[in-house]
């Protein structure tokens, strides 16, 4: 399958997972995953929006960097990586006091830090400068918090948590293969 028929698919799931009746069974809610037991919203809580406008803004996005990043990718890798960066999105959000979370946008900033970890290692050129560039962004929302402009676009509170947890997870699933390598290589010397 290619990049573009998957990612088709993927914003498919996403247009789905926004209607108010699928959205109810998959947004994260700690209390559902907590209280009820109902642990997959840990996982496709990234799939759902706050509003049409910001699963739109989403999946442009989505699109946007995987045409950037598309040299990286097989939908093997793909889904991967975008499975990998849900969970670890979702656990990331456990640790905050957040209550309830809707958006890909913790995905989206570790898919592009995933990609632009990648240029680096490849040695394609800007690589450094993609990533210092999301380095400064969460750098600075950690800080000041999100967009007022976003947060009006979404109508809530941006997760700038989720946001450094994907963009941290985005770094270790695109060095881990060098690490274990590297392991081990100095495991059999």
């Amino acid at each position: 399958m290619s990049i573009r028929t998957y990612l088709i698919l993927a914003i498919g799931f996403v247009f789905i997972a926004q209607w108010p009746a699928v959205q109810y069974w998959l947004a994260w809610d700690r209390s559902a995953i907590f209280n009820h037991g109902e642990v997959w919203r840990i996982l496709t809580g990234n799939l759902t929006h706050t509003n049409w406008p910001h699963m739109i803004m989403n999946s442009l996005a989505l699109a946007i960097i995987t045409f950037i990043f598309r040299w990286h990718f097989s939908a093997r890798q793909f889904t991967f990586v975008l499975l990998i960066l849900s969970t670890v999105v979702g656990l990331g959000i456990i640790t905050t006091d957040i209550q309830w979370y809707a958006g890909l946008s913790g995905v989206l900033h570790g898919l592009f830090s995933w990609g632009a970890t990648k240029d680096i290692r490849a040695k394609h050129k800007g690589g450094w400068l993609l990533l210092c560039g999301l380095i400064s962004k969460i750098g600075w929302e950690q800080i000041f918090g999100g967009s007022v402009s976003s947060e009006a676009l979404i109508g809530a509170r941006v997760a700038t948590e989720a946001h450094l947890a994907g963009g941290v997870a985005g770094i270790a699933i695109a060095l881990a293969p060098a690490i274990v390598n590297k392991w081990k290589q100095h495991k059999t010397v």
